[in-house]
């Protein structure tokens, strides 16, 4: 069916709808993920500083504690808009806005902490990698992870826009093919079905009536 033409699911908000997305493909498109329903209403998913701990969790970054502040989650919203701008813009096959890429190129650095190999007495351990960041260095640690997608002409050729009305996250697909349609079978897909059925039954209806 044409997305045109596609039933519109019912425009709830629930609470699995408010729920953080980890399952966009890379960091920064996680963090893009954290506004859902771009589209129409939108549903923010990191407007508290909970959120934004519980967002770090997930996508396995540890902040200062220092550094969970209203300041960063106001940068973050600003990075997650440009980062949106430029990976819809590579959906779209047009240009982004010249300030989004001003902003990302100015969030890069600094640069998030490496790891580096150190000799012991009884081997070799890894230090440096797992001490907490920065606002700017997670915030770096993401526009990193775009450029890095979008470095990768394979990675690249797999963004895909959900065909949900209500929905159109931008994700990593690598399925055979590429024929994903939804970000989420478990939650897109059983929404657009759910939607067809309804359509069926009041078009059977009306036929009957």
């Amino acid at each position: 069916m044409n997305p045109s033409t596609e039933p519109v699911p019912r425009p709830r908000v629930t609470a699995r709808l408010r729920a953080l997305r980890f399952d966009a493909g890379s960091l920064a498109l996680n963090l893009v993920a954290t506004l859902g329903r771009r589209s129409s209403t939108p549903v923010e998913r990191l407007g508290t500083l909970d959120r934004l701990r519980e967002w770090c969790d997930g996508v396995g970054l540890r902040l200062h504690d220092e550094a969970v502040t209203d300041e960063l989650l106001t940068e973050l919203w600003t990075l997650r808009e440009a980062a949106y701008d430029v990976v819809a813009a590579v959906v779209e096959s047009r240009p982004p806005s010249a300030a989004s890429v001003v902003l990302l190129n100015d969030r890069a650095s600094p640069a998030p902490p490496r790891s580096l190999l150190r000799a012991t007495g009884t081997g070799v351990t890894v230090d440096g990698g797992d001490r907490p960041l920065s606002g700017r260095e997670l915030q770096s640690a993401v526009v990193r992870d775009l450029i890095a997608v979008l470095g990768d002409p394979e990675r690249r050729g797999a963004l895909r826009r959900c065909d949900a009305s209500l929905c159109t996250m931008v994700y990593l697909d690598h399925t055979p093919g590429r024929r994903r349609r939804w970000c989420s079978m478990r939650l897109c897909g059983n929404n657009a079905k759910a939607a067809k059925h309804r359509l069926r039954q009041a078009s059977a209806a009306s036929a009957g009536s």
